[in-house]
């Protein structure tokens, strides 16, 4: 964990959040509805439990957190009910890719329709 690392708080169950999935290797949560950057009906956050500072930095040996976080993703799509109508999955990488917290952390879109823009 890193003290300042605001994924990492909420990982460690410091910051308070609707948890929809937990285990040893990720965290899963909701994004509040009254978050700016929510972009679709369902939208919630797999985050790593261990800091990694985003896709960039994943190594062969993050292999298995990087697979529960995929397995966690698709347990929560089916129990959201957009598993069989579908859902987007999208990470940001550093700063021009938009990435505006430094943790490894996947956002997950549903609910509606998404075209190329969202």
């Amino acid at each position: 964990m890193t003290g300042d690392c605001l994924l990492c708080r909420i990982a460690a169950g410091e910051v308070p959040v609707q948890k929809l999935y937990e285990d040893d290797l990720a965290f899963v949560f909701d994004l509040p509805e009254a978050y700016p950057e929510r972009q679709a009906p369902v939208h919630y956050l797999a985050i790593s439990k261990r800091h990694i500072a985003s896709a960039a930095e994943i190594l062969d040996d993050h292999a298995t957190i990087i697979a529960r976080m995929f397995a966690a993703i698709a347990q929560v799509a089916r129990e959201k009910g957009v598993a069989d109508t579908g859902y987007r999955i999208v990470t940001n990488v550093g700063e021009d890719g938009g990435q505006t917290e430094f943790h490894l952390h996947l956002h997950v879109l549903g609910g509606r329709k998404l075209g190329a823009k969202g």
